[in-house]
């Protein structure tokens, strides 16, 4: 039995379907053109438990660890979800893995080591006041690192931080943000030095501050259900209770959880690429043209053998590559190589799908139409494509 398809995991798929088709189907569309998705479904995916899944219980999760998230990370694009509606409802996936490994939280389903040493009492603070909430699904959570004039360079980030007794001073701006309308609180990664000096320091800033903005949303090629904003802090007052682990350790911080947001845009890449080749599947088995289905054309049915494969091949390393990172194995490269195998994967097949489906692929109408949209963000989101070959080249010893 692989470790992927336990009996529990398998339960885990079956929750998350029956989520998709009451819950999501229904409205997707509807959130799409709206530009975002309801509070009222995070509420619904924390009370069925799919909100707190990888995040241990100490702390108001469900338990589980990375691989059950790739679960329903997968599980729901493959019901007719979306990469967009994943980036929409779990933002709090990289908004609160630092509060959590800062607190030291550390039963079955942490996402994280300790950081910064023993957990303080500010640690255990945030766990109340965001931790909690969030995995409930009273709250929403951001993660706030690209700068306008910052991107994959995290330690160029020029927002600033200045202490002034028991606050910190805010000034700069952040673009990009993945739920930034939406947000309560934003995860931000500030300078505790000059700009640019790589002397970061990670600050919870709740929405509503004086001088903390939240500006125009941003309009996307794909993931229109997941609201994009850019934000400006202006002498923003933030208390240094609101401090995630010791000062200076956020560079830290933010590169050990990078593994876990990367391998979630590789499942994001995969399972869409999947359900792509189950979309176009369909569609050749059902289109005809001149006198015949699609599918009976050998042409066709060796373009679908490639979609299939490809999709597969995909899952099969990023499975392999997050179960060694639950070990605990240092997978660096390997996760940059996931990353980039499962976005290629994706980006061929999405590519194919659309074209098999003809004039109607090119339609809102057709799923594929989102998936084709949504798919090309994965190889920018969470360090480009071109980044990840650095770090697989640093690996090689190059």
């Amino acid at each position: 039995m692989s470790i992927v398809d336990t009996p529990e995991r398998r339960h885990l798929r079956e929750l998350t379907r029956a989520f998709v088709i009451r819950e999501v189907l229904p409205h997707l569309d509807g959130w799409e053109r709206a530009g975002e998705v309801p509070r009222s479904l995070h509420a619904t995916a924390a009370k069925l438990g799919l909100l707190g899944i990888g995040f241990p219980e100490s702390v108001g999760g469900s338990g589980g660890d990375l691989l059950d998230s790739i679960i329903v990370t997968e599980e729901l694009i493959r019901s007719g979800g979306s990469s967009g509606l994943v980036a929409a409802l779990f933002t709090h996936g990289i908004a609160l893995p630092h509060m959590v490994a800062a607190a030291g939280a550390r039963s079955g389903g942490s996402l994280g080591g300790r950081l910064g040493g023993t957990a303080s009492p500010v640690d255990d603070s945030l766990i109340e006041r965001y931790v909690r909430p969030t995995l409930a699904g009273t709250m929403i959570g951001a993660l706030a690192i690209t700068e306008p004039d910052s991107g994959s360079d995290v330690a160029g980030i020029r927002t600033t931080a200045r202490r002034d007794g028991d606050h910190y001073v805010v000034n700069g701006s952040k673009t990009y943000i993945t739920s930034g309308h939406r947000a309560d609180f934003v995860t931000t990664a500030v300078c505790t030095d000059f700009p640019g000096s790589g002397e970061l320091t990670l600050l919870v800033i709740d929405k509503g501050l004086p001088g903390f903005t939240v500006g125009r949303r941003l309009e996307k090629l794909g993931w229109h259900c997941s609201d994009t904003a850019e934000l400006s802090f202006v002498d923003v007052r933030v208390p240094v209770t609101n401090r995630i682990g010791a000062e200076n350790t956020g560079f830290l911080a933010i590169m050990q959880h990078f593994a876990a947001e990367r391998l979630s845009l590789a499942t994001q890449a995969y399972a869409t690429a999947q359900r792509c080749v189950e979309l176009t599947v369909r569609w050749c088995r059902d289109r005809e043209t001149f006198g015949r289905p699609l599918a009976s054309r050998q042409l066709i049915r060796h373009r679908l053998a490639e979609m299939h494969t490809r999709a597969e091949a995909a899952r099969s390393y990023v499975h392999e590559v997050a179960t060694r990172v639950v070990a605990g194995e240092p997978v660096v490269t390997e996760v940059a190589m996931a990353k980039n195998v499962a976005v290629a994967a994706c980006d061929q097949v999405v590519d194919q799908a659309l074209q098999l489906h003809g004039g109607f692929g090119y339609l809102r109408d057709a799923e594929v139409e989102r998936h084709y949209r949504d798919a090309r963000i994965l190889g920018i989101g969470g360090g480009t494509t071109e980044i990840m070959n650095e770090i697989i080249a640093k690996g090689m010893g190059l």
